[in-house]
């Protein structure tokens, strides 16, 4: 008890240096909280018996400083992607183009028309600042958007078939991303799960007889992030979309991805396009607006009139729909495909797809000369040919030729390398490969690489100095 009582009291402690100046830029309640959570930490050591030495204030203080620092910094942080995964669900997916980043800014810092006609007064639609543009380059009779695509499937199917059948093959029963499942969402919309066809092979005339009296919709699901080879059939979209309109029963498909132009130029394989699923005669389609199509999370809902509407008139659409920000990075994201000739440039996914494998090489080159030979020669650092992947549940099959930094760690694990670039100011994400990690610079735009040599200077001289 005699060493609990030697512990620095709460105010005490905030007299030391540290403290006072760190008081100078963070807020004295959380200053104050970190001191007591620095003193508990003691406490309930030395309650346990530690035979550990005293911990004078110093010490202390520098505990506090740190959980201090740590809870001042936001939670949501910008790091750098090097892991050459473009669409990576955990880095935020798409990087918004430049002039949806204008967009939401202009529109953050006061107020807007989301919901006001200027012309006449009155109030008005927050969908009107996106439809005009969707129909325009969707070639769509009516479009809507909500918060991301699961939203646009569950509105759907809620719509047109809850305390009904909805038709699937057993082959697009998919599972993608957060353990969202086609199940799951049909059972959350309300919808009974018809099972049609085989895994690997579902006919038209597995439809033709599932579809019945308490058919609400027939739902084609684009397979996202899994592809089935080999002996294997899927009906085609038009033959699927002409039974539908015989059966006089809607057809939804999930296109998935998003993506609003052919990138087979890129070498990349063919995926499934919105504008090309409503022009083959699908009544109403869904996809993302935060993967191929390079904007905002969001779900995009497009087809027939009478559909649309229907969705619209849904009372669960106000519950998802878009806020402010994300229709200011939509529609200025959106307005970017009236040009088709400048889009590899103005969105940074399409501009990470169509990048030439000698260009990201340079760019390797130009982070391994400013590692600076000393620290090079410690990581064993070279550049080295490797493969990135579009991701995001897109083109699950592609691989595009890329460039890496290889480095080993010059002590401890690479493991432990990977963490120190982590957990560095400016947070670095690559992938680790045959005890190798390796920085791909397909996905890390030119603009960084200032900051991605900073943090990996920061990261090989801390290697050097915890010896």
């Amino acid at each position: 008890m005699s060493r609990l009582r030697s512990i620095p009291s709460v105010e005490s402690l905030l007299q030391h240096p540290d403290l006072v100046r760190l008081a100078e830029r963070a807020p004295r309640p959380v200053i104050v909280g970190a001191v007591r959570e620095a003193l508990a930490g003691v406490r309930a050591a030395l309650r346990k018996g530690g035979t550990a030495p005293p911990v004078g204030a110093d010490e202390l203080a520098a505990r506090a400083r740190s959980l201090a620092e740590a809870s001042l910094r936001p939670s949501l942080r910008p790091v750098l992607n090097a892991t050459g995964i473009i669409l990576h669900t955990n880095l935020g997916r798409a990087p918004l183009p430049e002039a949806a980043v204008e967009a939401v800014l202009a529109v953050a810092r006061g107020y807007t028309n989301l919901e006001l006609d200027l012309a006449t007064g009155s109030r008005g639609s927050r969908g009107a600042h996106l439809e005009p543009l969707l129909r325009e380059i969707l070639g769509a009779p009516a479009a809507i958007a909500v918060n991301n695509n699961a939203a646009a499937m569950l509105l759907a199917l809620n719509t047109l078939a809850a305390g009904r059948e909805a038709v699937v093959s057993r082959g697009e029963l998919v599972e993608i991303g957060g353990s969202f499942r086609i199940p799951e969402i049909l059972e959350r919309a309300g919808a009974t799960l018809r099972e049609v066809g085989t895994t690997n092979k579902t006919h038209l005339r597995d439809y033709e007889r599932a579809i019945g009296p308490r058919t609400g919709v027939v739902l084609r699901v684009h397979p996202s992030n899994f592809a089935i080879v080999g002996f294997a059939e899927r009906v085609s979209r038009e033959d699927l979309a002409a039974l539908a309109r015989k059966k006089r029963v809607p057809l939804l498909e999930d296109v998935g991805s998003g993506a609003l132009v052919d990138l087979r130029p890129y070498g990349l394989p063919e995926e499934p396009l919105l504008r090309e699923a409503l022009a083959e005669g699908v009544p109403l389609a869904c996809a993302s607006g935060d993967k191929l199509l390079g904007g905002p999370q969001a779900g995009i809902l497009a087809g027939t009139r009478r559909l649309v509407d229907a969705c619209r008139s849904n009372p669960m659409a106000r519950a998802l729909r878009l806020d402010k920000l994300s229709i200011a990075a939509l529609e200025a994201t959106l307005r970017l495909y009236r040009d088709p000739e400048s889009l590899g440039s103005a969105v940074p996914t399409l501009r990470m797809v169509a990048e030439p494998a000698a260009s990201v090489r340079a760019r390797a080159r130009r982070v391994l000369v400013a590692l600076g030979a000393d620290r090079a020669g410690r990581a064993r650092a070279e550049v080295v040919p490797c493969t990135a992947e579009v991701g995001g549940g897109a083109m699950p099959l592609a691989r595009i030729p890329s460039y890496a930094v290889a480095l080993t760690a010059p002590r401890g694990t690479i493991g432990e390398l990977a963490r120190a670039l982590r957990m560095g100011a400016e947070p670095v994400l690559g992938r680790i490969e045959s005890g190798r990690l390796l920085l791909d610079l397909r996905t890390v735009d030119r603009r960084e690489v200032p900051r991605l040599v900073a943090a990996l200077h920061h990261a090989l001289d801390g290697e050097r100095g915890s010896g």
